[in-house]
């Protein structure tokens, strides 16, 4: 009888929410340094640290700045993000996050919102410059990659775990390969249970981060807190990155136009109305 595949899980707190690292015949020294590279990544992208790399490059805006290899592709995903949703996933959303008070770890509680400091956030291909090994900000503008910066990260761990793994950080993730059993790896899905294989899934909400009457989600055209009907859409794509883009960008386009988008953009997909 042939011995059934071993699975190996890996659970832990980073990046501000819960991960899971899965993969056959994957060995737990690997899923250890998975979660190593996460915790580094996530110390070099976060805008809350002043010592990182992405707070580095918003606090030199107006001047070129060394970038490393993986913040350079990141940048350059950013771009692609912001062509593809037609300028709704926009990273350029700094300003107005520190506008609404979200200016520190939400761990930490908000501060005092500014909002007659907020306004349409600029076009990203206007205030972000990339060229190999260095980037540039117009002055003023700042860059928050936040749920971008996440599904990239899960298509990159899979591709290190190997040809049979699945990499879920707080819910943006990436399955590779046939799963446990062969058939694709379970994932939660609006409450039913979908199998995926070499696809991506992402929420995207404004229930998660909400403080008041404010939340996370930025609409890139007001440069304010998303109103647009829904509260929560859910996405499967071709790959993590894929799906956190085409969540959002849903989510932000609204109830009226979020099935036609989904039904364009995405293999499967689940929304809910605000209330």
């Amino acid at each position: 009888m042939p011995r059934k595949p071993a699975l190996e899980a890996h659970r832990f707190e980073a990046l501000g929410t819960s991960c899971a690292l899965f993969g056959v015949e994957v060995g737990r020294e690997r899923l250890l340094e998975a979660e190593a590279w996460v915790r580094r990544m996530g110390a070099r992208l976060t805008r809350f640290s002043p010592d990182s790399e992405l707070t580095c490059l918003n606090t030199r805006a107006g001047r070129w700045t060394e970038v490393s290899a993986e913040l350079e592709s990141l940048l350059r995903l950013a771009l692609r993000a912001y062509e593809t949703s037609g300028g709704l996933v926009n990273a350029a959303v700094l300003p107005s996050m520190r506008a609404i008070g979200y200016t520190r770890s939400l761990a930490l509680g908000p501060t005092a919102p500014v909002l007659d400091a907020m306004s349409p956030v600029p076009a990203l291909p206007s205030v972000l410059q990339v060229r190999p090994g260095w980037a540039m900000l117009a002055p003023g503008a700042g860059l928050d990659l936040g749920g971008v910066a996440k599904g990239w990260m899960a298509d990159r761990l899979t591709k290190t775990l190997g040809p049979n793994s699945l990499a879920n950080l707080g819910g943006d993730l990436k399955a590779r390969g046939a799963g446990p059993e062969g058939a694709g790896w379970p994932i939660g899905f609006a409450g039913t249970t979908l199998l995926l294989q070499d696809q991506g899934a992402a929420t995207s909400s404004v229930r998660r981060r909400a403080w008041g009457e404010l939340h996370h989600l930025i609409d890139p055209r007001t440069g304010g807190p998303a109103r647009t009907g829904i509260a929560e859409v859910s996405v499967v794509a071709t790959s993590g990155f894929e799906a956190e883009v085409c969540a959002k960008a849903a989510l932000l386009v609204g109830s009226e136009l979020a099935p036609t988008y989904c039904a364009a953009n995405a293999l499967a997909w689940w929304w809910s109305e605000a209330a």
